[in-house]
C-alpha cells in the first residue's frame, strides 16, 4: 500500500499535533488526513477551555493554525461523530481512525447537597464564559458569596472570572453576553478550597500571582495554615522553585493584609479568601438551594496526604463551583471506561474491555490518558499512539471507498453543513473585525447556526 488515508476525530491540540506529527514522521507511505470536529471551529479547549484574559496561552492557536493552514490536512468542522459520520463510514473510507476529543465535562464532587440548585460545575462556567455555541447564552450571577473547591488553574480561572470586574474584561474576546452577565455579577466574597496546604497546590505560579492582581481585589488568606507542621512539605518541596516562588507570593499577601488589619491600606471592594487544610464534606441546602458549605480540617499525614482532624466550620455561601477535574464523555460504538472517563488504550492503541486490541481504532490526549498535563505532554502522547499505528500496519482496515471525494459526497447527501478551513478563516476574520469595530482583540461570535452561516457565506 502507498497511500494510508487516516481520519482524526477532534480539532483541538491533540487532533492537530497529531496529524501534524504523523506528516513530518519518517514514513514509506503518502498519508492523507481528514480532520473531523463537532464544533463549526477548530482548537478545542484552547477556543473554549482558556479563559479570555489569558492571550498568550491562547498564541498557541497560531502555531495550530499554521498546521491547518499547512495545506496537507482537510478540515470538517460543525460534523457529529456518531450523527454526521459513524464507524461503519470510517470503516469504509479510511485505513484507520484515532480519536482525539478530549474531556469536556465535569468530574462529580461527591458529597451531600452537591446537586442543590446553585452548584455548579467549574467545566460548565468556562463553557459558558468562551462562548461555547452549545451552552446557555446566560448564567445565574446571583450571589455575593461564591465557593470554588479545587486547587489546580481551573479552580484560579473560574476564581479570577468571577472576581474580576467586568470592565477589565473588555479589551479582551469576551463575547457580549458574557459580558453583560458579568457586567450584573454581585459577588463580594469568594472562597477558594483546598484539601492540603499552600506548598502543596497545583496552581502554576503565573496563574497565582495574576489572581493577585485583579483590580479591586484583596487576597485574604488564614495564618493558620501556614503555621503547621509538615516536615514532608519542608523535606520534600520547600526547595522546589515553583513551590519558593508561590511561597512567595503568598507571603506578599501575608504581609499586605497585616497593612489592612493596620489600617494602613484601604479594603478593596471584593475578597478573595484562600482556605487551606479544608475539606469538603457537605453542601448546607436551605429551601433546595446552595446556603453554605461545611468543610473539616485537614492536617498532613506526614507523606504527602492528609488526615481529618474533627474539626468542623460552615462557610456561608450562596453558590458553589467545583474544579476538581475534567472527565471524558462515550462515544458511539467505542468502548468506554465509566471509572477513569477514557477510551479503554494500550499505548494509544484501542482496547475492547477484554483488553483485546480492536484494528484500526487508536486515541491520544486527554480522551487517551485523562485530563492531565499541558501541550508538551499531548505532543509526546500524539507520537506515542502513532508509532503504535504505524507500527500496525497489517492491521489497518481495508476501505471499500477510499476516494478523497467520497467525504463531500457523503456530507452533502446528508444534508450535513459542515465548515472547511476557509471557511473557519471567514469566520475568523468575522470576529476580529468585530473586535476592531469595538476596539477589542476579538469579539466571539457564540451561536452555533450563525457561525456556520458566516463560516459557510451563505
Amino acid at each position: 500500500m502507498s497511500k494510508m488515508r487516516l481520519a482524526i476525530v477532534g480539532a483541538g491540540p491533540a487532533g492537530i499535533y497529531a496529524a501534524d506529527l504523523l506528516l513530518k514522521a519518517e514514513r514509506d507511505f503518502e498519508v492523507e488526513i481528514d480532520l473531523f470536529e463537532q464544533l463549526p471551529a477548530p482548537y478545542g479547549l484552547v477556543r473554549y477551555g482558556v479563559s479570555p484574559d489569558h492571550p498568550r496561552i491562547k498564541g498557541i492557536i497560531t502555531a495550530l493554525r499554521e498546521v491547518l493552514d499547512s495545506g496537507d490536512i482537510r478540515y470538517f468542522g460543525n460534523v457529529r461523530y456518531g450523527e454526521d459520520i459513524t464507524l461503519a463510514d470510517l470503516k469504509k473510507h479510511y485505513h484507520a481512525v484515532i480519536f482525539a476529543t478530549g474531556a469536556i465535562r465535569d468530574a462529580s464532587l461527591n458529597i451531600p447537597g452537591i446537586d442543590a440548585e446553585g452548584s455548579y460545575g467549574a467545566a460548565d462556567f468556562v463553557s459558558w464564559f468562551d462562548g461555547h455555541p452549545d451552552v446557555p447564552r446566560t448564567w445565574p450571577l446571583e450571589a455575593r458569596e461564591v465557593g470554588v473547591v479545587g486547587n489546580g488553574n481551573v479552580a484560579l480561572d473560574i476564581s479570577r472570572m468571577l472576581i474580576k470586574h467586568a470592565d477589565d474584561l473588555l479589551p479582551t474576546e469576551i463575547p457580549d453576553n458574557v459580558y453583560a452577565g458579568l457586567k450584573q455579577n454581585p459577588i463580594e466574597e469568594l472562597h477558594l478550597f483546598g484539601r492540603r496546604g499552600p506548598k502543596y497546590v497545583k496552581f502554576t505560579p503565573l496563574e497565582l500571582r495574576e489572581l493577585g492582581e485583579v483590580r479591586d481585589v484583596d487576597m485574604v488568606v488564614d495564618e493558620r495554615d501556614f503555621d503547621v507542621d509538615d516536615a514532608y512539605a519542608d523535606e520534600t518541596l520547600s526547595k522546589n522553585k515553583q513551590v519558593v516562588v508561590m511561597t512567595r507570593i503568598m507571603d506578599k499577601w501575608r504581609a499586605e493584609q497585616q497593612q489592612r488589619e493596620a489600617g494602613e491600606v484601604e479594603p478593596a471592594s471584593r475578597r478573595l479568601h484562600l482556605h487551606f487544610w479544608s475539606k469538603p464534606v457537605e453542601v448546607v441546602v436551605e429551601d433546595g438551594r446552595v446556603a453554605g458549605l461545611r468543610v473539616e480540617r485537614t492536617a498532613p499525614d506526614g507523606q504527602g496526604g492528609v488526615i481529618d482532624t474533627g474539626e468542623f466550620e460552615v462557610i456561608p455561601m450562596q453558590s458553589l463551583y467545583r474544579a476538581v477535574g475534567y472527565f471524558g464523555s462515550p462515544l458511539d460504538e467505542i468502548p468506554f471506561d465509566d471509572a477513569r472517563g477514557v477510551i479503554p488504550n494500550a499505548q494509544g492503541r484501542v482496547q475492547d474491555l477484554e483488553g483485546e486490541q480492536i484494528p484500526g481504532v487508536y486515541a491520544t490526549g486527554w480522551i487517551k490518558r485523562g485530563p492531565v498535563g499541558l501541550i508538551g505532554h499531548t505532543k509526546s502522547d500524539a507520537m506515542e499512539t502513532l508509532e503504535c499505528l504505524m507500527e500496525d500496519r497489517a492491521n489497518w482496515w481495508q476501505p471499500e471507498a477510499p476516494e478523497a471525494e467520497a467525504i463531500p459526497e457523503l456530507l452533502h447527501a446528508r444534508e450535513v453543513p459542515y465548515t472547511t478551513i476557509e471557511g473557519w478563516h471567514r469566520l475568523d476574520d468575522h470576529e476580529l473585525g468585530l473586535g476592531e469595530q469595538a476596539g477589542r482583540t476579538r469579539v466571539k461570535v457564540v451561536p452555533r447556526d450563525e457561525m456556520t452561516r458566516i463560516a459557510r457565506a451563505e
